[in-house]
């Protein structure tokens, strides 16, 4: 069973609607017992970085993911998800992560602003995934499938976790993976195929 990570923050009821139509159990929860319980563990996340960790650490649920990760339990962040795995971010303030990928999070519209990059803030479309190192989560992925992505901050100084990214002005990092924990920039709900192929292959990794 997957339990998704109900902290008042994140699109749980679509991602959940995913993992049925792939026959998965999941279930939407804030309760740390059955978070403890589940098999594997999804983090999503939409909405200001600030505010999310805020959240989490409201509710003690900052307390139960790294303990969840720390234990080897697979865990999964999705979009603001993925970024609140990081060290700290830099989105209206800054603000410290959860610490279980290294790295940073940082504004597009500023790395764009400093390059003379002229594209739209945010980054809302498909692209393409280049791969740079094997995961269990390509197992039914390669490179150049199409991900949905929609957001105006992204991951750096990560390059030791990167496992594949997309081009968007900058080089947008897209999967990350830290041992058991793992993380997507994009929505693999709103991916299609690809997306769905993505959550399979996480269901099916092992502690």
């Amino acid at each position: 069973m997957i339990a998704i990570v109900d902290y008042g923050v994140g699109n749980l009821f679509s991602l959940a609607s995913s993992l049925e139509m792939l026959g998965i159990k999941s279930e939407v929860t804030g309760d740390p017992e059955k978070l403890k319980a589940a098999d594997r563990v999804i983090l999503p996340g939409v909405g200001a970085f600030g505010d999310a960790i805020a959240k989490l650490q409201e509710t003690g649920l900052d307390r139960t993911v790294k303990e969840l990760a720390a234990a080897g339990k697979p865990l999964l962040g999705i979009c603001l998800g993925m970024q609140l795995l990081f060290d700290s971010s830099e989105e209206f303030g800054r603000h410290e992560g959860l610490g279980l990928v290294p790295g940073r999070v940082v504004s597009m519209a500023e790395a764009f602003e400093k390059q003379g990059i002229d594209l739209k803030v945010p980054h809302i479309g498909w692209n393409p995934i280049t791969v740079r190192k094997d995961s269990p989560l390509l197992r039914y992925v390669k490179d150049q499938d199409q991900f949905y992505y929609v957001h105006s901050f992204y991951a750096t100084d990560c390059d030791a976790h990167l496992i594949a990214d997309s081009e968007y002005g900058v080089a947008v990092t897209g999967i990350v993976q830290n041992g058991n924990v793992y993380g997507t920039q994009f929505h693999p709900e709103k991916s299609g195929h690809c997306g769905l192929a993505l959550l399979k292959a996480f269901a099916e990794v092992t502690a």
